[in-house]
């Protein structure tokens, strides 16, 4: 088993190089390194680099080398605000329309488009599930960790990205019946664990990538990124009116506003659509008589506001003098 990923690698080198030359480092050469990368990588990858860099600034500062964090001193790389790209359920349908299901590994590809689609999952959680976390009998698909694959020989599992990513997610009927027609398939060409395998090893996150380039093609759609098919699948539950929380839960976000952070452009008629539901909601059955018998000024017919009486006690005092 390897490292778990390129952002690993990337972390370790930071570190020891870093830590080792973190003294010179000042908030200007910080913000000149920033500078530099987001005109040659994306701003998400920028800020990967700050998160690192700040991490080995805090260790210096622990070891005596620094008095300040120089990363903290300038603040974040702002966030890069990126349009999500999905496909519609008449998109989705329209790419299935281009699998032959006899053909052992189109049965493949169908199901690893059908399982991120249906269920949110991001693709390190989909290609790292193994067959004892489906329920059959409940029901339910347990998440419980993640796939970081550097080769088919050098790879490990890990723990969801975040610890709401541990859930349960609960799959329509059509998604067991397809899981369990292809664990029959599976089962007749090799032996694994792992649901989403055609051969026996891990799949590479490259290969579903090609899988919907292939098929967006045919079915004449627009491409989307792998991590799109979790999109998706959100999109589909917002165009079904399912409250926000809901999503949250299936997704294993952390909180409700990065469910609404990520996907509340997707959103625009539910404000028309919540007045629609307003209207008429209240029943208007207006007395037939004045139960409430008060005064423009809110006092009750017939005795006046204790502001009023004084006033009045006032002017009488003065008319006596």
């Amino acid at each position: 088993m390897g490292r778990k990923g390129s952002r690993y690698t990337l972390e370790e080198k930071l570190f020891y190089i870093g830590l080792v030359q973190a003294e010179g480092w000042s908030a200007r050469a910080v913000q000149r390194t920033y500078g530099v990368k987001n005109s040659q990588v994306s701003k998400s990858y920028t800020r990967l680099v700050q998160c690192y860099l700040s991490r080995i600034f805090q260790r210096a500062i622990a070891l005596g080398f620094m008095d300040e964090n120089p990363a903290k001193t300038i603040g974040n790389v702002r966030k890069e605000k990126t349009e999500v790209g999905f496909w519609t359920k008449e998109e989705f349908e329209a790419v299935i329309k281009t699998f032959y299901i006899e053909d052992y590994y189109q049965h493949f590809c169908f199901m690893i488009l059908w399982l991120q689609f249906m269920t949110g999952m991001r693709i390190g959680e989909a290609t790292a599930l193994q067959w004892e976390g489906i329920d059959f009998e409940e029901g339910t698909i347990r998440v419980n960790k993640t796939l970081w694959l550097r080769s088919y020989e050098i790879y490990t599992f890990s723990a969801p990205k975040t610890p709401a990513g541990n859930r349960i997610i609960p799959p329509d009927a059509k998604t067991l019946e397809i899981l369990s027609k292809w664990k029959e398939a599976q089962a007749s060409e090799c032996k694994t664990d792992s649901v989403v395998s055609y051969n026996g090893m891990p799949v590479r996150r490259d290969l579903v990538g090609r899988i919907i380039d292939r098929h967006a093609a045919l079915a004449k759609v627009h491409r989307i990124r792998v991590h799109a098919l979790r999109h998706s699948h959100a999109s589909l539950l917002i165009s079904l009116g399912e409250n926000p929380l809901v999503i949250k839960e299936r997704l294993g976000h952390e909180d409700v506003q990065t469910t609404l952070g990520t996907y509340g452009h997707l959103y625009p008629n539910m404000n028309l659509a919540a007045a629609k539901r307003l209207n008429g909601l209240v029943a208007i059955d207006f007395a037939t008589d004045d139960v409430a018998n008060v005064q423009p000024n809110g006092s009750v017919h017939g005795t006046l506001p204790k502001v009023a009486k004084k006033l009045q006690s006032d002017s009488d005092k003065v008319s006596q003098r």
